[in-house]
């Protein structure tokens, strides 16, 4: 039903988990190591954190289609849409498509939560390809 694999879909949905946790910078100036901060600068969204560039590049890496059923899996697993309309979203989804849907996407909060929950009503799960998993 999603001609996108598994362990894209997967790697996409623990970069944008990452980039959820992360928090503004708190002191910028503390000239602080990891080892006197406990490593919580990593949580930090800074110019230098690559975590956005890693989930913008795996968003853009995704062929039209794939991110055309992206951007469906998004909606359904936000509620906007039910299984039964999935082909209804795949549609819209292609109508809209263009070159501001990454940003689209990165910026949805809780975007790796709507793929998987998305994911899921298709009958599909990310569990194999989970840190631990792998």
């Amino acid at each position: 039903m999603i001609t996108i694999s598994l362990e894209k879909l997967a790697y996409i949905v623990a970069k944008a988990r990452e980039f959820d946790a992360e928090v503004p910078p708190v002191d910028d100036g503390s000239g602080s190591n990891p080892s006197d901060d406990g490593s919580r600068d990593i949580l930090e969204d800074t110019p230098d954190n690559p975590t956005y560039t890693e989930l913008v590049d795996a968003i853009d890496s995704l062929s039209d289609e794939e991110r055309v059923e992206l951007l469906a899996l998004v909606w359904l697993g936000r509620g906007d849409v039910t299984r039964e309309e999935w082909p209804e979203a795949l549609d819209q989804a292609r109508d809209l498509h263009d070159e501001r849907e990454t940003s689209y996407l990165v910026g949805t909060p809780l975007l790796g939560d709507f793929i998987a929950e998305g994911l899921s009503q298709l009958g599909y799960s990310l569990e194999e390809f989970e840190i631990g998993h792998m």
